[in-house]
């Protein structure tokens, strides 16, 4: 009977720390207000080299189709995200969008070779893992992305090009287009009058080529933050208007245009892919993070605005960090891009504010 008190308090002692252990668990059990804090959102970019805003003047439709369809590709990302779907998948989601229209230099709109063919680049990266895949120079394949994330998640390999690509799409069933599928009007009379042009690539940019921005760059892009707080980042291009066949650029390159890392951010860029490919653009804004200590807006505007445009090159990028910000930069006058985060509002631009 002496050892009954004391049994009774270790009794309550332990029913106490119990429900201590236990408050916080149930408190959350529904995970509603878990996800409902949880910061995500997807950044995305159609590439730099706007047209002009004369043509929009005179073309209002147009404008709004361009404006729609990023809309379009940012809400196909936002929605997964919403759900608790990984980055990845919102990526490559958004990407596909843009792909499949005649309005982007990917895909549907990819532009041509100086032999008047269409050769496709594309990667994407998973910032949790540091995965990747990337194909280089591939024909007939509808949706790049989609291919570049076999590549990741079926294979070894980070970059696999031109006919072995195209074979291993053969092989995973990925779904192909006859060569007359890639054809728009736009993008043949692009070729046709840069053909005509006696305009070396090397060098910095000359007049003429700022006449034609939009033939130089098209791009698409996306990078995604979700709510377990992993980053993943794409992009996908028809590359240079008047680019040699089998010439692959900086889209399919990792640290070139697309890169992602959680400690750091998710990037993808848009430009004159050679350059992007020596600055290693993308490697590089997370390496401003990472070893300077820089913001997310800072490490972009500086690769960018300093160190590509000091070794001659042009373009822009899309970022997001673990933190939810999100960043936005080209070196023009113009870059179709849009971002989402959790307060689901959709941010849509073209031209400089």
């Amino acid at each position: 009977m002496n050892n009954l008190p004391r049994f009774s308090n270790n009794l309550i002692l332990s029913g106490i720390l119990m429900l201590l252990v236990l408050f916080p668990l149930l408190n959350c059990s529904n995970g509603s207000k878990n996800d409902k804090n949880s910061k995500f959102g997807i950044v995305i970019h159609g590439g730099g080299g706007a047209r002009d805003r004369i043509e929009f003047e005179k073309n209002p439709e147009l404008e709004r189709a361009y404006k729609n369809k990023l809309k379009e590709a940012l809400s196909e990302g936002y929605e997964i995200l919403k759900a608790g779907g990984d980055g990845i998948d919102a990526v490559e989601a958004a990407i596909r969008i843009m792909e499949d229209s005649p309005l982007f230099n990917a895909g549907k709109g990819a532009s041509f070779t100086n032999a008047g063919t269409n050769e496709l680049d594309a990667s994407i990266m998973n910032g949790k893992t540091l995965r990747a895949g990337a194909i280089g120079a591939v024909k007939f394949v509808k949706n790049p992305i989609s291919l570049a994330r076999l590549i990741l998640e079926k294979t070894p390999h980070v970059l696999v090009v031109g006919e072995g690509a195209l074979a291993f799409a053969k092989e995973q069933g990925v779904e192909l287009r006859p060569a007359d599928y890639f054809y728009t009007e736009r993008q043949w009379n692009s070729l046709q009058r840069r053909l005509k042009e006696d305009v070396p690539y090397g060098g910095k940019l000359k007049e003429k080529q700022k006449e034609n921005n939009e033939d130089k760059f098209g791009t698409v892009g996306a990078a995604a933050l979700d709510k377990n707080g992993n980053l993943a980042a794409g992009t996908s291009t028809g590359g240079r208007v008047k680019k040699r066949p089998g010439r692959v650029g900086d889209s399919p390159i990792i640290g070139a245009s697309t890169y992602a890392n959680n400690q750091t951010c998710a990037v993808s860029t848009t430009g004159l892919g050679e350059y992007h490919m020596v600055l290693l653009t993308s490697k590089e804004i997370s390496a401003l993070i990472a070893y300077k200590g820089m913001a997310l807006k800072e490490a972009v505007d500086y690769a960018l605005m300093k160190e590509l445009v000091e070794l001659g090159g042009a373009g822009g990028a899309i970022a997001i960090n673990k933190n939810g910000d999100v960043a936005m930069s080209f070196t023009g006058e113009g870059m179709y891009r849009g971002f989402i985060l959790d307060d689901g509002k959709a941010v849509v631009k073209i031209y400089k504010e």
